[in-house]
């Protein structure tokens, strides 16, 4: 798959985590989709069966990953819209409470708060930031998860929000065993997933099923075009959340909005689409998780990432001035880690990007990311810490 991506061939990338390289075949599905749109005619009768095989194919194929069927999977074009539409529409009330972890990404966070402030909702800090025990401490995290869960639910509790594979420190969550844990305490909240970082890299199936809101997007580990991903919802949310950005693929009748009609919306997942979507990314995505599976399985591809990631995990260990954020090994791919006596991490980016090496900054907690993937290379892990190491010595 290496091979298939232009952008790998002229610089080392560790930015997985932000946007994965688009492969060749990938872009031409995408141009050709383009193409046969527009011999069809872009808004004929022609073209409307050609669209539909690409919007059904496409929801099968992510419902399937997701371990749910069809008719629980929306088609959304980023990860915030897929967590953010059927959000503001669960059935919450003033003083109802959102437990949010440490580790959510501010598109999310920020999300939460605004809907807070409009229905008079309280939020709560679930700390999971602190959990950094790596892959071979796996059991011990999960447990003080669900402790820590105990720990801050209140009476009122209606929402959970929590990513599968936090962004920041890489630690992986027990998303299952939460949703099961919720499914006991007695106000039944809602949990709501971020899949940002899981969806392309560790299998998915069984998190997706679970949860009740699960975004993702298609444009990072999975090496799609960026504009397209998809989330999976419960029935619970099917049943009982409302439309919250309306058009006319919320409808079931898009040809008609009638004062008073008590039903016009779809009953499934579709009443949180939209409107008109890119068409062309869809065979796009599809092509780049076909690549992707030709690779291996998930669970194979999984040990990939995590062998290479446990190479770069022990050379940072070994490296005098660099401390990785996890005590052990990563559970995938996301390698968080500080230097000391060296520029801020701003900085660091900014000089190993001179040299054709690209890493990333974050701020909470503030650290450098560096991500592996099934294209990453030995090679590629050994310039950045020769490359790492030049810098500590300056």
């Amino acid at each position: 798959m290496r091979h298939h991506c232009p952008a790998l061939a002229n610089k080392t990338y560790f930015n997985y985590g932000g946007q994965g390289p688009l492969p060749t075949p990938t872009l031409e599905a995408i141009t050709s989709s383009w193409q046969r749109i527009q011999e069809l005619g872009p808004f004929t009768a022609d073209v409307w069966p050609y669209i539909s095989r690409e919007v059904n194919s496409t929801r099968a194929l992510l419902a399937g990953l997701c371990g749910v069927a069809p008719h629980r999977l929306a088609l959304s074009e980023n990860v915030t819209s897929g967590c953010v539409l059927p959000l503001w529409g669960l059935p919450l009330a003033p003083g109802d409470r959102i437990l949010i972890s440490d580790c959510e990404h501010p598109g999310v966070v920020a999300a939460c708060h605004e809907l807070a402030r409009r229905q008079q909702l309280q939020i709560d800090t679930l700390t999971v930031q602190q959990l950094r025990g790596g892959r071979e401490e796996q059991a011990q995290t999960d447990a003080a998860v669900l402790q820590a869960l105990e720990t801050h639910f209140q009476p009122r509790t209606r929402l959970v929000v929590l990513s599968h594979l936090l962004w920041n420190t890489g630690q992986r969550m027990p998303i299952a065993a939460v949703a099961a844990q919720l499914r006991q305490h007695p106000s039944q909240p809602y949990l709501l997933v971020d899949a940002a970082q899981s969806f392309g890299q560790i299998p998915v199936a069984e998190a997706a099923a679970a949860a009740d809101i699960y975004a993702f997007t298609g444009h990072k580990w999975a090496c799609g075009a960026e504009g397209l991903g998809g989330v999976a919802l419960s029935e619970r949310v099917l049943a009982e959340a409302s439309p919250t950005l309306i058009g006319w693929r919320s409808l079931q009748d898009e040809t008609r909005a009638v004062m008073g009609d008590p039903d016009p919306f779809h009953h499934d997942s579709r009443r949180f689409e939209v409107a008109t979507s890119c068409i062309p990314l869809m065979a796009g995505l599809r092509t780049s998780l076909e690549l992707l599976e030709q690779q291996g399985s998930a669970e194979r591809r999984l040990e990939q990432i995590q062998a290479l990631s446990a190479k770069l995990w022990q050379q940072l260990a070994t490296l005098p001035g660099a401390t990785p954020l996890l005590e052990g090994p990563p559970p995938a791919g996301l390698v968080s880690f500080t230097l000391t006596a060296a520029s801020p991490p701003s900085q660091v980016v900014q000089a190993l990007g001179a040299e054709g090496i690209w890493i990333r900054d974050l701020a909470d907690p503030a650290c450098l990311r560096a991500c592996t993937h099934i294209t990453s290379t030995d090679e590629e892990l050994l310039q950045l810490q020769e490359a790492l190491a030049e810098l500590l010595r300056v």
